[in-house]
């Protein structure tokens, strides 16, 4: 019997672990390196998941594609300036950030 949960246990455990959080609440996140931009169009859930699972492959994937990755200086500026809300979950010592704010939810 293994007692590593499933990755839809997993996924299940981070959406109760998922919340909106403004930027400003990240400073200390952000100046240590430690927060992970995720575009809107990916699942969080998902992208949290597979870093837990240490996807590497996944995770080559959509860096390549600019599709997670490092928040740019310009980004968090403007999040900075407009306090963003963002949703967040934190996969230690990560806190992986997506701004829904301009995309439409299905």
């Amino acid at each position: 019997m293994s007692s590593f949960p499933s990755r839809d246990e997993l996924k299940a455990k981070l959406n109760l672990e998922t919340s909106r959080i403004h930027w400003h609440d990240l400073q200390t996140f952000f100046a240590r390196g430690q927060v992970v931009r995720v575009a809107p169009e990916l699942d969080l859930l998902r992208v949290a998941t597979e870093l837990a699972a240490d996807n590497k492959a996944c995770f080559e994937q959509w860096m390549t594609e600019g599709r997670v990755g490092e928040v740019a200086p310009d980004i968090a500026q403007a999040w900075y300036d407009r306090n963003a809300e963002l949703w967040a979950v934190v996969i230690a010592p990560w806190v992986l950030v997506q701004d829904r704010s301009g995309h439409v939810l299905h």
